[in-house]
């Protein structure tokens, strides 16, 4: 017999993922305390403040807001501005450059609500942005106010709050050209019911879109010059791609309770390095040039590596990320064609790893992975 009591509802603790408004409400909190500058309407914060939420700095108080983005701040900086105009923000880049990262921590510091999501695919339907019907209702009374289900596009515009539309380039072209009438005339019809949403101040669109992947639709002119597009690249230095993964990786650990020690530097900093020479082509000093596999590599790739690796340490091993906790994740982030980039790994193997000093661990135990 099996227990259909209802589960108790859940914790913070217990949550997987928790939300960006959920997870930094302290740094939030603190900030629209000791905001003092000019909100635009239904922000939570002013410009500025949103800006320190995601690059980080001390406030007078001495409360110390960590950085969620480590990259230019001019970016920020227009990105934040866009989003105070009546333009749509696009978030532009190869996968793993912090789009949706940046857009869901944009959304938590504007509007206080991360939570009003689009996930484009193939299958999204222009209900999915639109709004879609509760059909029981529908059959038993006809279109009415309360048959109808509001998308969370929909729902932002009534509300004066940011939705956030993820992959867009993977969304059917017709459909994406169902946002024109929204961006432009900021007002959502609703032919069945002969009425209009008009979006309240506040409300704005953030989109993430790359053209790096197979099955993108490109965007149409129309819907491009509604967006103001700001490029986000890949880390500039090995530095700066280091503190991101060391910042990520010993996040996602704590969030997880991953009974493994935060790896190293020099763990990570060779994930990083080895990630940074294949994707540029040529070692860091320049003497070599490399084969590039057919994957981004992309920062967020050497997230989940380091991170599979202190899963690997804490459950199977000694608790100490080591050389043979990262291999396996290592070959599956660089291998996805496993005619081509097996020969581009193989030769990387024997003309770099092998040779460079302190790096032998790392070279068998990749080679003892195949």
């Amino acid at each position: 017999m099996t227990d259909t009591a209802a589960p108790a509802a859940l914790s913070a603790s217990t949550v997987l993922r928790r939300h960006a408004e959920q997870q930094y409400a302290e740094e939030l909190d603190a900030l629209a305390r000791a905001d003092r500058r000019p909100r635009p309407e239904n922000w939570r914060l002013s410009p500025q403040a949103v800006v320190t939420y995601l690059l980080g700095g001390t406030l007078d108080d001495g409360f110390v807001v960590t950085p969620k983005y480590i990259g230019a701040r001019r970016l920020i900086e227009i990105a934040v501005a866009t989003l105070a105009t009546d333009r749509g923000l696009l978030l532009y880049g190869v996968p793993g450059t912090a789009k949706s990262w940046v857009s869901e921590h944009l959304a938590a510091a504007v509007s206080g609500d991360s939570t009003l999501l689009i996930q484009g695919t193939a299958g999204t339907g222009e209900e999915q942005l639109r709004y879609g019907w509760n059909y029981a209702e529908l059959l038993a009374h006809g279109p009415s106010e309360k048959a109808l289900v509001p998308s969370p596009l929909m729902n932002a515009m009534r509300g004066g709050r940011i939705a956030r539309i993820e992959e867009l380039t993977r969304i059917p072209a017709d459909v994406q050209d169902t946002l024109i009438t929204v961006l432009s005339e900021k007002t959502l019809p609703v032919p069945e019911l002969g009425v209009e949403v008009q979006a309240v101040r506040g409300f704005s669109v953030i989109a993430t879109a790359n053209n790096r992947d197979k099955g993108v639709n490109e965007l149409s002119s129309a819907l491009k010059r509604r967006f103001n597009t700001v490029v986000l690249p890949v880390p500039a230095s090995e530095e700066e791609e280091l503190a991101i993964v060391v910042k990520r990786v010993t996040e996602m650990g704590r969030a997880l309770d991953l009974p493994a020690e935060p790896p190293a530097l020099r763990e990570v900093r060779r994930v990083v390095q080895i990630f940074r020479e294949l994707r540029n082509g040529q070692t860091e000093d320049g003497k070599t040039r490399l084969k590039s596999p057919s994957g981004t590599l992309s920062t967020a790739e050497a997230i989940s590596v380091v991170g599979n690796g202190m899963a690997l340490a804490g459950h199977f091993g000694d608790g100490v990320v080591g050389a043979a906790d990262l291999a396996s994740g290592l070959l599956g982030a660089v291998i996805k064609d496993p005619v081509q980039d097996a020969v581009v790994w193989q030769e990387y193997l024997e003309t770099v790893v092998k040779e460079r000093d302190g790096w032998k661990d790392l070279y068998r135990a990749c080679r003892a992975h195949g």
